[in-house]
């Protein structure tokens, strides 16, 4: 999830590896909570890529955009990318362990925990791009909706994260394959809405960085 930053070195930008990462897992996961594939049991197979790719590979990210200075692209794929690897210890290790009759609030709390980070992140992405702005728009949806239907223990409310979940998978996916076309060309092939925070706050003069008239 990077933002325009001064280029350090010669490393690459790790952006679009991350957000690949992250879209991958995310549908495949969100293709089950969707009931696209009814066969709960083949949910397993949601774990390996959890741990390698959504977990593994957006740690990696995160290293890359701390190397490149850029506070918002290593919390952004840290966190998520701690997340994909907590979502696989909770789902081989701990929640087959808890009691049947309360197992959904144990879920619900860990869907709410990170709803909140999402939405403090989408509130930072308002000063990034608009396609970065709308993954954590519609993730913070997922995760809310998921929450919810957790909580409520309402299947037809996760389904309808797991559409969520879906809706926000391609647009990661979108931002990514801008991200790597984008450096490919060495040009603007595929817009992604850079400073999207200009456009969405009122034009009242030139503020400074706290709000303050410059």
């Amino acid at each position: 999830m990077s933002t325009p930053t001064t280029e350090t070195g010669t490393i690459a930008d790790p952006g679009p590896l991350g957000l690949a990462a992250f879209a991958t897992t995310t549908f495949v996961l969100s293709v089950f909570n969707a009931d696209l594939i009814t066969d709960k049991s083949l949910t397993a197979v949601v774990l390996p890529i959890a741990l390698f790719y959504g977990g593994l590979a957006q740690t990696l990210a995160a290293m890359g955009e701390f190397r490149k200075g850029n506070t918002f692209g290593a919390t952004a794929f840290g966190s998520y990318g701690a997340f994909w690897l907590a979502y696989a210890a909770y789902a081989k290790f701990v929640a087959g362990s808890l009691p049947a009759a309360t197992a959904h609030q144990a879920t619900g709390l860990f869907l709410l925990a990170f709803a909140i980070f999402t939405v403090n992140m989408t509130v930072a992405a308002t000063r990034t791009t608009g396609a970065l702005l709308a993954v954590l728009a519609t993730l913070s949806a997922t995760f809310i909706v998921l929450c919810v239907g957790e909580f409520a223990q309402s299947p037809g409310t996760v389904r309808a994260g797991g559409w969520l979940g879906l809706v926000t998978a391609v647009c990661a996916w979108y931002a990514s394959f801008a991200g790597v076309t984008n450096s490919t060309y060495h040009r603007a092939v595929l817009p992604v809405f850079p400073n999207i925070g200009e456009h969405l706050r009122p034009h009242r003069g030139h503020h400074g960085p706290f709000g303050a008239h410059a």
